[in-house]
């Protein structure tokens, strides 16, 4: 892999390591302010990422928090690529859901023929 010594673009970096499916993501993601290296926004893509830098940007639905290990030089297969950081992100509980949002999501007809009946039912007393 790369010397500790060397530095390499941020956004080339989030593709090598796999965090972005492609380079271009990877620098929508800096560009619109989203990233912190060391705690600091960063809006350029062509900000340079070295040894033991520690990044901070959002992924899916959470926050990730990383280390650099490694540069790279390559794109290379998922278990190549999860050497080159080491992930600091926080165990994170689940998303609060909105009230009533169900497991289940819409109502079956069932559940629908049952909620009928408790309002008839109500009616009646």
């Amino acid at each position: 892999m790369s010397d500790p010594v060397g530095k390499l673009r941020v956004d080339k970096w989030l593709w090598h390591a796999r965090f972005f499916k492609t380079r271009s993501l990877a620098a929508k993601v800096v560009t619109g302010g989203h990233l912190r290296i060391n705690g600091q926004k960063i809006s350029k893509a062509s900000h340079a990422v070295k040894f033991e830098d520690v990044l901070t940007f959002p992924q899916a639905k959470q926050v990730r928090v990383v280390k650099v290990l490694e540069l790279g030089e390559r794109r290379g297969p998922a278990p190549e690529a999860q050497t080159l950081y080491e992930d600091l992100t926080p165990e994170q509980k689940s998303v609060p859901r909105a009230p009533g949002a169900g497991e289940k999501g819409r109502p079956t007809k069932k559940d629908r023929r049952n909620l009928v009946s408790l309002r008839s039912t109500r009616l009646e007393d």
